[in-house]
């Protein structure tokens, strides 16, 4: 739900609205821009988590990432699914700061 508590992180290549790979991997150690510029290098372009700070939605900015954040606790492929469909529907930013 808080994405800089992320012990793994579910990445999926996506390609005319199709997910064409999925993989399972483990973020480096938390710390204020290492995750963003990491992510940056996988090829990443959205993260969809349920609470994210302003500091750390602006250092993914900075990547070129969106963000998008009140996402439910659910199992990645559905969020994935309903993301790619324009059905993914979310809440409250669960982070405060």
């Amino acid at each position: 739900m808080h994405f800089g508590h992320c012990e793994e992180f579910v990445l999926y290549d996506v390609d005319n609205g199709q997910v064409k790979k999925k993989q399972l991997l483990i973020p480096p150690p938390h710390a204020p821009g290492v995750i963003p510029k990491w992510l940056r290098e996988q090829e990443t372009n959205v993260i969809v988590a349920g609470g994210m700070g302003r500091q750390a939605r602006s250092l993914f900015a900075e990547q070129g990432i969106e963000v998008i954040v009140g996402a439910p606790s659910d199992d990645p492929d559905g969020i994935v699914g309903t993301y790619l469909h324009g059905t993914l529907q979310t809440g409250e930013n669960i982070c405060d700061h």
